[in-house]
């Protein structure tokens, strides 16, 4: 039965996992190469991550530099950056691209906010429906009378302290995130 029980926590850690990448790529008012990391360019027909086809470092506090292996690649990325959700607008001198990333304002720093609380709800949501349909596989298993009553109860309890944990982990990660956004 303990084996049905990691397979649920495992997907319940794949759900956080997921959040923490998604919480990584929101924009704080840095510059974090990590906010590229959905983004994607069009190499030779191939949707490609920009890390694949440049070289990305981070010059200063505030600038992510972009510098194509390829020359001619330098308008795919600038294309792709602007047509993401990026919002900032690269600029070019033909073989390197610069972002500059302004300043917070306030009604910025709140909107990000509600984006990140957005994303750990679904992910609450996400980890409720493993438990849900860990519980779905319980009742199934009840009705069979495969296994003891006691057994199939120890297992729910266990798979509802693995539920609990998780939420307790994602509220963790947003209040982290929502103070670094805060005090940028």
């Amino acid at each position: 039965m303990s084996d049905q029980i990691e397979i649920y926590k495992d997907k319940m850690n794949k759900t956080l996992k997921n959040l923490e990448e998604e919480l990584a790529t929101v924009r704080a008012g840095r510059a974090n190469p990590r906010v590229l990391d959905k983004i994607m360019v069009d190499y030779y027909g191939t949707p490609t991550p920009i890390q694949q086809v440049a070289n990305v470092q981070v010059p200063e506090a505030r600038m992510i530099t972009i510098t194509p292996w390829e020359p001619k690649m330098v308008r795919n990325i600038e294309k792709a950056i602007q047509t993401s959700d990026l919002g900032i607008n690269p600029t070019d001198d033909g073989r390197q691209i610069r972002l500059v990333f302004p300043e917070l304002t306030e009604d910025r720093r709140k909107q990000l906010v509600k984006d990140v609380k957005k994303k750990g709800e679904a992910a609450k949501v996400a980890t409720r429906n493993i438990r849900r349909d860990g519980n779905e596989y319980y009742k199934k298993l009840k009705k069979a009378g495969d296994v003891s009553e006691d057994q199939i109860a120890d297992d729910e309890d266990e798979l509802q302290k693995a539920t609990d944990a998780a939420i307790k982990k994602i509220d963790k990660a947003i209040e982290i995130k929502t103070k670094e956004l805060m005090t940028i």
